[in-house]
């Protein structure tokens, strides 16, 4: 299951922006964060297919998920203006970002490029 991250936990895991100017990844292996709402039709078409990439990657990637409507200022940060939109974040380099629901196909494809992980 993908990790429901609070301001807290996302200054802790991915980016304490409150410390660091520039993009300074906190995590030790490179992430996707799901941004959604439970209002959001499409973000709760993503969300079981996040939850089976989380088990499919365990140990390779980390998976969270931040409530846009619970997590404003976090989403702000990010200029979130739509959801679902992913956030690939790699170990080395800047984060890419994904708007709109992708299939699970597509988000193995970007794990693959923008992470540089393959498939087990």
């Amino acid at each position: 299951m993908a990790e429901q991250l609070t301001k807290d936990t996302f200054l802790q895991k991915v980016f304490n922006y409150e410390k660091n100017n520039e993009w300074k990844f906190e995590g030790e292996i490179p992430a996707v964060i799901d941004f959604w709402a439970p209002w959001c039709g499409p973000c709760r078409m993503v969300g079981p297919i996040i939850d089976e990439l989380s088990k499919e990657y365990a140990g390779k990637v980390n998976f969270y998920k931040v409530n846009v409507d619970n997590e404003q200022e976090v989403a702000g940060i990010f200029g979130i203006r739509s959801i679902p939109s992913m956030l690939f974040i790699p170990i080395e380099g800047k984060p890419k970002m994904s708007v709109g629901a992708l299939p699970k196909e597509a988000l193995v494809d970007a794990i693959s490029k923008e992470l540089n992980i393959a498939v087990n």
